[in-house]
């Protein structure tokens, strides 16, 4: 108790020795900051003692420190120690381990992909190899964090895998030499056209502006005279990376990002610092609403400054900065300390995480309090929900059938068994199933579970209830079967009725176990509407210098979303 007193006293003394400089206003907040870690360690004490069942401190700690960043925002976390590791994997791109994903599906530990050029790949690992043991360790109840622990390690060091394969009667053996594991932040870069180049962005760690870079140089070489950007699904990263990237088109000495925030001192204008890339190639960036913070600020500055025309969805809105503070006993806090401003001067951000309802819910910046900004030639833009596409393209909502085909992995295990019994296929862009083998896919779902509630057949059982309970369901009865059966047998046709959409993802896993993930990404060119739109602006010299005129209505020029199609 002593010690707890005193404690409490130091953090007092500190209170009334800042009081001496700081104003009232701060003196007092100093107070409640003491008074209520008094309270804190008290109340801990008192139910480590008294609490009828045996309290693990670190974890009742932890579980309070979570419950209170929880309030603030999303990206504001505590990182212990033991997660630190894991943390600096996603700053940096790098750890020690075999280059393969590896998930849990149904009890059993499954090899999702295994990354071409490293080590898994090399040793003849194969995506649908079920893995049952590692280093003789049973992983049988082993979750998909105890799995990544033992998978990981230094490099140099040796793995061992027990794999069963479809195929194969007896298990296989698999040594792995773990080494350092380097995730591309530019996973695909190559030629769509004679003319037009594509690359995709997949992350911003450390040297992503130096991979864009590389990656442009390569496609000017191949004859590229226009380019392709993709953004999508890209969660974000380093902000000196958005910088560097956002460079490589701009001119240097201009303003890419500012961010502002309580620390005045740490408020900053980062600008190109460096000879551009090419500040004229034409180049269509397109993104989705799952591309986040430092993609936002890459396609946001690209638009501010009429650079690019962007194409697809509306970006995430997180217009939020990050830093990390070292705490005691190695671990670390990641929190929020500034929003960032693009060019125009608008924040992106969407979410009001300082307002909450009483009920806790968050609110959204609505469309009539979103502030009009001006790109460089004068085009309207708008803060508050993202960066808004130029030519909006709405991501293809899959139908019901192929849904279940893919949760619960059926082109997955379909793509195991046509791997293990061709051994070629032609190239990735070529490669097309005949109708005969898609028949074989059809006959290996039978006896199948596929089962699934369409949403008419979800509003028949809604209208049925409705009827019972008002007494009408005698009268309407005949009329509701018949319209059962009519969605029953259209159900049953629903192999053949998606089986373009279904034969197009079924093609993918299929190259991708040949090809890779470069592969699987270039088996899309062909019906990926958003590549499609991208090649065809840019290939209209008209089309696409009128979208970046004040004059050109473009999505991004309305509050909500585009409809410029």
């Amino acid at each position: 108790m002593r010690k707890k007193s005193i404690v409490a006293g130091l953090l007092l003394g500190g209170a009334t020795l800042l009081s001496v400089a700081a104003s009232s206003a701060d003196n007092e907040r100093y107070f409640e900051i003491a008074k209520n870690l008094d309270i804190f360690a008290t109340l801990f004490k008192e139910v480590n003692t008294y609490y009828v069942d045996e309290v693990p401190p670190a974890k009742l700690v932890k579980t309070g420190i979570d419950a209170m960043l929880k309030s603030l925002d999303p990206y504001t976390n505590y990182i212990p120690e033991d997660d630190i590791e894991d943390f600096r994997t996603l700053t940096t791109g790098q750890y020690g381990g075999i280059g393969a994903v590896v998930i849990k599906r149904g009890g059993k530990t499954v090899v999702q992909a295994a990354y071409e050029g490293y080590p898994a790949q090399k040793a003849g690992l194969l995506p649908g190899d079920e893995i049952m043991t590692i280093n003789g360790v049973n992983v049988e109840k082993k979750n998909n964090n105890d799995i990544s622990k033992l998978l990981k390690g230094q490099a140099n060091s040796l793995v061992k895998l027990m794999v069963t394969r479809y195929g194969q009667d007896a298990p296989v053996e698999i040594n792995i030499t773990r080494d350092k594991i380097q995730v591309d932040n530019v996973p695909y870069y190559g030629m769509l056209t004679n003319d037009i180049g594509y690359f995709q962005l997949a992350g911003f760690t450390v040297d992503a502006g130096k991979e864009v870079r590389m990656a442009l140089t390569k496609l000017k070489e191949q004859g590229a005279k226009k380019i392709v950007f993709d953004i999508r699904d890209n969660p974000g990263g380093l902000l000196n990376e958005s910088v560097n990237i956002s460079n490589l088109f701009v001119d240097k000495g201009l303003d890419i990002v500012s961010t502002k925030g309580k620390v005045t001192e740490w408020n900053k204008t980062y600008k190109a610092l460096d000879v551009p890339f090419d500040t004229q190639i034409p180049v269509a960036i397109i993104t989705s609403n799952r591309s986040a913070s430092a993609s936002e600020i890459v396609s946001g500055v690209l638009q501010d400054y009429d650079r690019a025309v962007v194409i697809g969805e509306r970006t995430f809105g997180k217009g939020l900065v990050q830093a990390t503070r070292p705490l005691s006993y190695n671990s670390q806090l990641k929190v929020t300390t500034a929003k960032y401003y693009i060019p125009s001067g608008r924040c992106i951000q969407e979410i009001d995480y300082a307002h909450r309802a009483d009920d806790g819910t968050l609110g959204k910046v609505p469309d009539s309090l979103r502030t009009a900004f001006k790109t460089q030639a004068g085009r309207t833009v708008y803060d508050g929900g993202g960066v808004a596409p130029d030519v909006e393209v709405q991501d293809r909502e899959i139908a019901d059938i192929t849904r279940v085909l893919l949760q619960k992995s059926y082109l997955f295990d379909y793509a195991t068994r046509y791997r293990a019994e061709h051994s070629t296929i032609a190239p990735a862009r070529q490669f097309k199933l005949a109708d005969a083998e898609y028949q074989k896919f059809v006959d290996f779902l039978k006896g199948k579970d596929i089962s699934y509630s369409t949403d008419a057949e979800k509003s028949l059982a809604d209208l049925t209830k409705k009827v019972k309970e008002e007494k009408h369901y005698d009268d309407v009865k005949t009329e509701l079967e018949a319209m059962r059966r009519k969605v029953s047998t259209n159900k049953s046709n629903d192999l053949i009725r998606f089986k373009p959409e279904i034969k197009d993802l079924l093609e993918q896993e299929i190259v991708s176990r040949y090809y890779f993930q470069k592969g699987q990404i270039e088996a899309t060119f062909d019906d990926d509407p958003n590549i499609l739109m991208a090649m065809s602006v840019l290939n209209d010299p008209n089309r696409y210098a009128a979208l970046l005129r004040p004059s050109g209505r473009a999505a991004s020029s309305t509050k909500g979303t585009g409809s410029n199609k």
